[in-house]
């Protein structure tokens, strides 16, 4: 086991988490873009980003059964990555303007299928799961610390 594999994984959960945290933002950006994209002659509505992440270990007895074999793979990446980032599948809202430059024929316009109050919810907790990390971080280096104090 590498001394620094506390500082790996929860570095890779802090890089997963500032994604998660810009694809929000995004979101949330593009609450009201009703011309994300042109497909097939038309303009179609921002779509919701998800981020789907990955955990990059095996499970606990596959690694436990590996060390006691000796097999352990001590500089495999440990932590989480992002796996993808894909698109909401919900449907896109249609809203009554007739006055706005994108409304159909009958005066309704496809709004991105964004919910604000879901974007906050999410972003709040990337933001604590940001801040979790932060506190694992700082609790592995004062653990180092303290154990370069006992040899002095």
């Amino acid at each position: 086991m590498k001394i620094t594999n506390g500082f790996d994984i929860s570095a890779s959960a802090l890089t997963a988490n500032r994604m998660r945290m810009d694809v929000i933002s995004s979101n949330i950006a593009n609450a009201e873009t009703t011309r994300a994209d042109f497909v097939n002659g038309e303009y179609v509505p921002y779509k919701r980003k998800l981020v789907v992440m990955n955990s990059n270990e095996q499970s606990f007895s596959q690694l436990f059964n590996k060390a006691l074999d000796g097999k352990a793979e001590s500089n495999k990446l440990k932590g989480v990555s992002v796996a993808k980032i894909m698109e909401d599948s919900s449907p896109t809202k249609l809203v009554y303007n007739p006055s706005h430059p994108d409304a159909n024929a009958d005066g309704y316009v496809h709004m991105p299928n964004v919910d604000i109050a879901t974007e906050m919810v999410d972003m709040i907790a990337a933001v604590r799961a940001y801040e979790s990390n932060v506190t694992a971080l700082n609790a592995t280096k004062s653990m180092f610390v303290k154990a370069l104090e006992l040899g002095k």
